[in-house]
């Protein structure tokens, strides 16, 4: 099927925390809507059949709970295949935006997923219901090529926005489409948990997901394209993911992924935004996805001395490192119970300092979650203090394998390249109890190769 993302540079509101009326909500909104409906207008008459816009596009973002509330809609949670906002305005107030992306599919006749703010007020007696009698949800909306809203998804791991309640219970949104059959969604922060979206994935067997998000790149080893390429290789599944544009503040990163394939754009240059098109592979056979375990040898290893350890800070974790001096080598680094494996030859020995770090242990910057990472990353400068640091350039080619002990089965493989472009592992999967990682000269020189596991239990 043929799928669409737009990364949007969203105009801003220049005082998002000023009270405003609902109309010049309405008239700022609108200014993004009109992009919108030029892309969704592009993309259309490029075949797609599908089009997926970002989180906070259209609204913005740093509001204060009051100061969001002219921006948000109503959207009706229950309502989902029963209403069409373009053919049916007059069934709810407060529906411009929804009725306007309504009237895009319909006009268009293409599927299309966009990221609101919406509102429902609440009995004061209701228990969990704002002191304000209202809910603030952060939404994402589905609607079908002739306008029909499918399905409502309101995020559940909300990332500091204090203008938005999580909603009582974890949604599971999924639709169905006639091209590429059931799609599930969920928003930005919620590819790191469990709720809802693994379950959602296991709980449906998905193979498709739409992906709003508004993501700020956190290298080494969480940046947009890289995480959201890791998370269809780990799952076997497609992914469009939509990310918003503005670069000073680290966003960028958006893509159409399969398992074995990907269309990225990733810009931290130049401004605007920018439509991804691609023709890709409805999956449906249920081959074996990265996280199914499978029998086989380990080879002996750690028969070399390793070099001395050392710790240093990698997105706010203490890693125990150990560095990869020489042409070739088989190095170990263990912490707690996580123990991390590399056998690695370099094509030619430049003067870059690489090392292979472990962390095993709760994250609690910016978010709490357990964390099990091996993972090897070429450091900023040439002293131990700078491994860890955000690089975005390389050069040293490198073959290797790179193994670990996981306890969880949910390991995300990373692999960035110079310049923030993807590569794709040889191999990847389990031996016994140990994750597997190997490449062959990547197609540029690497930044990061990792195993990212998420043991959700221990959050």
């Amino acid at each position: 099927y043929v799928a669409a993302v737009y990364e949007h540079e969203s105009i801003l509101s220049p005082t998002p925390a000023a009270l405003v009326e609902r109309r010049s909500a309405l008239e700022l909104m609108g200014r993004n809507l009109d992009v919108y409906e030029q892309q969704v207008l592009a993309a259309a008459r490029q075949g797609a059949q599908i089009i997926v816009f970002p989180e906070d596009g259209i609204h913005g973002f740093n509001f204060t709970r009051s100061s969001i509330y002219p921006y948000l809609d109503f959207v009706p949670h229950s309502h989902s295949g029963k209403w069409n906002p373009c053919r049916e305005p007059y069934l709810f107030n407060d529906t411009e935006v929804v009725q306007r992306l309504s009237c895009m599919a319909l006009k268009n006749k293409i599927f299309l997923v966009a990221n609101l703010g919406t509102k429902r007020p609440c009995a004061r007696s209701e228990p969990g219901c704002p002191a304000d009698g209202r809910y603030q949800f952060n939404t994402n909306v589905a609607l079908a090529a002739d306008g029909t809203l499918l399905a409502t998804y309101r995020k559940h791991n909300l990332y500091f926005e204090r203008a938005f309640d999580t909603p009582p219970e974890p949604d599971y949104a999924v639709f169905d489409t006639p091209f590429a059959g059931r799609f599930g969604m969920f928003t930005c922060f919620d590819i790191l948990f469990f709720e809802p979206a693994v379950k959602l994935i296991r709980q449906y067997n998905l193979k498709q997901i739409v992906y709003p998000t508004a993501w700020m790149n956190q290298l080494p080893l969480l940046s947009a394209v890289e995480f959201q390429q890791a998370f269809a290789t780990a799952f076997n599944v497609n992914i469009l993911a939509a990310n918003i544009h503005h670069p000073t503040l680290g966003m960028t990163g958006s893509g159409i992924y399969t398992p074995v394939k990907s269309y990225i754009y990733h810009n931290m240059e130049s401004y605007g935004g920018k439509l991804i098109v691609a023709e890709i592979p409805v999956i449906t056979a249920d081959y074996k996805t990265s996280l199914e375990k499978t029998p086989g040898r380990v080879s002996e290893k750690g028969k070399e001395e390793s070099p001395p350890s050392f710790y240093a800070e990698m997105m706010y974790d203490n890693f125990t490192f150990v560095p990869v001096w020489g042409e070739k080598g088989e190095l170990q680094v263990c912490a707690n119970t996580l123990c991390c494996y590399l056998n690695y030859r370099r094509a030619i020995l430049t003067d870059e300092l690489y090392a292979l770090g472990v962390f095993d242990g709760l994250h609690t910057v910016h978010g709490t979650y357990y964390v099990q990472a091996c993972a090897l990353v070429k450091c900023g400068g040439l002293s131990f203090s700078t491994c860890g640091q955000e690089v975005t350039d390389a050069t040293a080619l490198i073959d290797f394998q790179l193994w670990g002990n996981m306890s969880t089965p949910y390991i995300f493989p990373l692999l960035l390249t110079s310049g923030i472009t993807l590569d794709f592992a040889d191999h990847m999967g389990w031996k016994n109890n140990y994750y597997f990682l190997s490449k062959n000269r990547t197609s540029s020189g690497l930044l990061t190769a990792a195993l990212y596991g998420r043991w959700y239990e221990k959050d």
